[in-house]
């Protein structure tokens, strides 16, 4: 559904998606079988909903697009990558909580606006 946030993203349009976009871009790199992805998804969904319009936030199973979770190392998720201009520029391991969302993008768009 068009303006749905988070929006998801793939393999075969992920360069597209978030290497060409402009500005900041939030990849959650999420698998359907995980739990503390789950548990995320609500925050991300909200934080998604508070940023639409700033950033675009999109989610990437990993299961269903190996190429991209590869070429990021992605070992773990729930993994959260921060992009600015295409580059990579805070990357989390672990769940975020809404609020650590919002506090690292808030942090990023003073610097990078």
């Amino acid at each position: 559904m068009p303006g749905t946030n988070p929006l998801v993203a793939d393999d075969s349009q992920f360069e597209q998606q978030v290497l060409k976009a402009e500005g900041i871009v939030v990849v959650d790199f999420w698998a359907p079988w995980c739990g503390p992805c789950l548990q995320m998804a609500p925050g991300l969904e909200n934080f998604a909903r508070d940023n639409e319009g700033k950033v675009k936030i999109y989610k990437l199973d990993v299961d269903d697009n190996p190429k991209t979770a590869e070429k990021y190392e992605i070992r773990s998720v729930p993994t959260v990558i921060f992009f600015n201009d295409g580059q990579p520029l805070f990357i989390s391991r672990a769940a975020m909580s809404q609020a650590s969302m919002q506090q690292k993008l808030d942090e990023l768009l003073r610097v990078f606006k």
